[in-house]
């Protein structure tokens, strides 16, 4: 029980984020998905060969999946967690690729990189639930 408890606050903050996210983005308009399909260009290339339309709703029925999937008690710890890592480990990527987002030494945040820049955040609650659920051991 102390195992489930330990995971609870990661889960629930990081699900409730990432579900509210992708459920913002429902209803995406075609600018803003282009937008955001330009920023995840620049660390998946292919991204741009999609419809701008299709890309929002693929990304945001990806969101929902992840925070759903954080948020259901019967997924493992550690498939939640490798959905959470994948998904953060994109956001960062692209935090980092984006021009203009980072200072010159290519990791600080400029003023406008620092919504992407909290998203290591994610990252690291991944990683955590991830390292957490293959490493421990059922009592």
């Amino acid at each position: 029980m102390a195992r489930l408890l330990r995971r609870l606050p990661l889960r629930l903050a990081a699900g409730a984020f990432v579900l509210n996210s992708g459920i913002g983005k429902v209803s995406l308009d075609a600018d803003s998905a282009k937008g955001l399909q330009s920023m995840g260009a620049n660390i998946l290339p292919q991204l741009r060969e999609l419809d701008p339309e299709a890309f929002g709703k693929l990304l945001s029925r990806g969101e929902i999946a992840v925070g759903a999937a954080l948020l259901a008690p019967f997924v493992p710890t550690a498939v939640a967690g490798i959905a959470l890592t994948g998904f953060a480990g994109a956001l960062v990527g692209m935090y980092l690729r984006t021009p203009g987002m980072t200072q010159p030494d290519g990791v600080r945040p400029t003023q406008q990189g620092i919504a992407l820049a909290k998203d290591v955040w994610l990252l690291a609650i991944g990683l955590s639930l991830t390292i957490d659920g293959l490493t421990s051991r059922k009592r």
